[in-house]
């Protein structure tokens, strides 16, 4: 759904960390073309918390149809769990969204065409990653293989259900382990909070079965990194991208956030720059 004139009208879902940031962005630093109509949460004093938090007070905690009515973009912040049911809902509105939990859409061809059909936009910020351009341009051609290798501090794992089921002990590693190796899908699954990563690259190289990732932590790791390895007809791409963790969510990279906010100026922006 395109803004065609004003300002663009946009509603957040999910007023944690990165959906708190986002807030202040809209209301802070792209005031002049965009307007925050509504907040949603399923905790729903975070979200009147948030609303009383901004410098732009009123700002009001909407129910999810609510805020889809009195907005063009609805910005996804929640988890992957309830990801693909608010791109429903938005796109079923004819509204543009953009996703924050990409793991959540890794089986939603259904939303895409009706995307497609209803012209609607769904934007998926790159997130914590770099060279998803070169990743985009390298998937017109032939890719062979993709390796998504993620460093994280054993910090920015703990409480994850899969390595507390396999009796992994954080707290006991002295040396650099490898404590997830898989496909995509297990990835997002089994650290829905730690890899949305794996999932953008994949719906980026548009070859999901050719993506391997692997979770590496160390006590010697100060940052999240990632790193890719991309080989086709177009030759071979290796970036890293190392990242500090959002003050807010040691969990997630900053550059994620600011992945994001630098989305919503794109949106906003009449010149376009990168694939």
């Amino acid at each position: 759904m395109k803004q065609t004139k004003g300002k663009l009208k946009i509603g957040i879902v999910g007023c944690g960390a990165i959906g708190s940031r986002l807030a202040k962005a809209v209301t802070e630093d792209f005031s002049e073309k965009a307007e925050l109509t509504g907040l949603n949460d399923i905790d729903i004093e975070k979200a009147y918390k948030l609303s009383s938090d901004l410098k732009k007070k009123n700002i009001v905690a909407l129910s999810l149809e609510d805020l889809i009515k009195k907005c063009s973009l609805v910005i996804e912040a929640a988890s992957a769990k309830v990801s693909k049911s608010i791109a429903e809902a938005a796109i079923g509105s004819s509204r543009d969204v953009m996703i924050m939990s990409v793991g959540g859409m890794l089986d939603a061809q259904d939303v895409f065409k009706s995307a497609q059909a209803k012209k609607c936009n769904i934007y998926f910020p790159t997130g914590a990653l770099c060279g998803l351009d070169a990743v985009k341009a390298a998937a017109i051609s032939k890719i062979e293989r993709v390796t998504l290798t993620t460093r994280k501090p054993p910090s920015g794992l703990i409480g994850n259900p899969y390595l507390l089921k396999r009796n992994i002990n954080l707290e006991q590693i002295d040396k650099e382990t490898v404590v997830f190796e898989g496909n995509v899908d297990m990835a997002v699954r089994l650290f829905p909070q730690n890899i949305n990563v794996a999932a953008t690259l994949s719906l980026a190289c548009g070859c999901r079965d050719k993506v391997l990732v692997k979770i590496v932590t160390s006590p010697e790791y100060t940052k999240n990194s990632h790193e890719i390895l991309v080989e086709g007809d177009f030759g071979k791409l290796v970036s890293r991208t190392e990242n500090f963790p959002c003050p807010d969510n040691p969990k997630t990279s900053f550059l994620a956030v600011l992945s994001a906010i630098a989305t919503i100026k794109n949106i906003l922006e009449s010149i376009k720059i990168g694939t």
